[in-house]
């Protein structure tokens, strides 16, 4: 048996590496999924093909108890890698940089594991490798397509730098908070460098916009509230002595309950607005929601926590104030059946960087740890 173990982390390790080298982007993911399924195909696991790039393996078909299904997601960043791993990205402009290709692997570790034993699996259980996670609403899609139909529970995790390695996250209630992004259309009046007073300039309303947006949570919100309201872009490029006519501002919130999405967006509107009309410029201000929080259930959560302390030992539990404030689509699952979502920690001294950075690596010691992990959820420990 640990020879059949071991043969396995080798095997989804070096998988890993492969998804690594030849990352695909959201709803581009047609070589790693062909990788999924000739994986799947090896090990004689039935699958079916789901939201297009999506796979659906299962085990356990005959089995009569509770039907569990486990996540990983497939997708890549727009993100050029700045590491110097054999495995590093060999797609221009496209990387790695959330761990989803740790992710799959463990999910493949899993199934491969959990095929060896698959006379005992007390229930049926579904593999779900899902496109589209970094902004593509791939759970969505999956469900859409039957990818939870008999499904009564599901578990998932993400890798998080910022935790020790050892240690972990599963709270009841919200893990990680809802997003949305926003875009500010500033109209002024153009003109010549020199002659300032004849414009309207969109350029210092939008520097004032910036700044004004970063006092909405320290003084507009109660501290009690996690929000987060980020300005990541202005598009102002114009030649050295002209005063152009337009600005877009474009940027993200997060919340933690999202009941408060609506009252983020009318502060942004009306401080945006309001600033605008001080510098003689006109706002148009447009939101568009992404993700809700991921909001785990109370009795999945306390199952997660004891199979992550069975694993991780006594001191699992990481210090980390939650909810951490970036978001996932598992919230969709969460949203249709019960289950829990894990932050388990990734961190070590040459994995400090953080998700979607250029120079983020995943830490492949959590492949083993996870894989035994959701052995446990589904009634199989290692």
């Amino acid at each position: 048996m640990v020879t059949a173990w071991n043969e396995i982390i080798t095997t989804v390790t070096q998988i890993r590496h492969e998804l690594h080298s030849h990352p695909e982007l959201t709803w581009q993911e047609r070589r790693t999924a062909e990788r999924i399924r000739n994986a799947l195909d090896a090990a004689e696991i039935p699958w079916r093909a789901c939201a297009g790039t999506g796979t659906v393996g299962h085990l356990g078909a005959n089995a009569t108890g509770r039907h569990a299904a486990l996540r990983g997601d497939i997708d890549a960043l727009p993100v050029s890698e700045a590491t110097q791993d054999p495995w590093r990205s060999q797609v221009s402009g496209c990387m790695h940089a959330c761990g989803h290709d740790g992710h799959t692997a463990a999910l493949l570790g899993a199934a491969l594991w959990l095929k060896r034993r698959e006379a005992r699996l007390p229930g049926p259980v579904s593999l779900l490798f899902q496109p589209a996670e970094e902004g593509g609403h791939g759970a969505r899609e999956m469900i859409a397509d039957g990818a939870l139909d008999g499904v009564d529970v599901v578990f998932g995790w993400h890798n998080w730098p910022a935790i020790p390695f050892g240690q972990a996250a599963c709270p009841t209630g919200t893990v990680m908070a809802g997003n949305g992004t926003f875009e500010i259309e500033l109209q002024g009046r153009g003109g010549h460098a020199s002659q300032p007073e004849l414009c309207r300039d969109p350029v210092l309303a939008a520097s004032a916009i910036t700044l004004a947006l970063q006092q909405v949570v320290a003084r507009r919100l109660p501290p009690q509230e996690a929000t987060v309201i980020s300005v990541t872009s202005i598009d102002a490029a114009s030649a050295p002595t002209v005063i152009r006519d337009a600005v877009t501002l474009a940027g993200s919130i997060r919340i933690a309950d999202i009941a408060r999405r609506e009252t983020v967006c009318a502060l942004i509107t009306e401080v945006a607005t309001a600033t605008a009309a001080a510098y003689g410029v006109e706002a148009r201000v447009a939101h568009a929601d992404r993700y809700q929080p991921t909001v785990n259930h109370a009795a999945p959560a306390a199952e997660m926590r004891a199979a992550l302390e069975r694993e991780l030992g006594s001191n699992w539990q990481a210090e980390s104030a939650m909810p951490i404030m970036a978001s996932e689509d598992f919230s969709y699952y969460l949203n249709a059946v019960p289950g829990a979502f894990a932050l388990i920690g990734g961190g070590a001294a040459q994995h400090e960087e953080p998700c979607h950075s250029p120079r983020y690596r995943f830490n492949d010691a959590l492949l083993p740890r996870v894989i035994r992990v959701y052995a446990d959820l589904v009634g199989l420990g290692v």
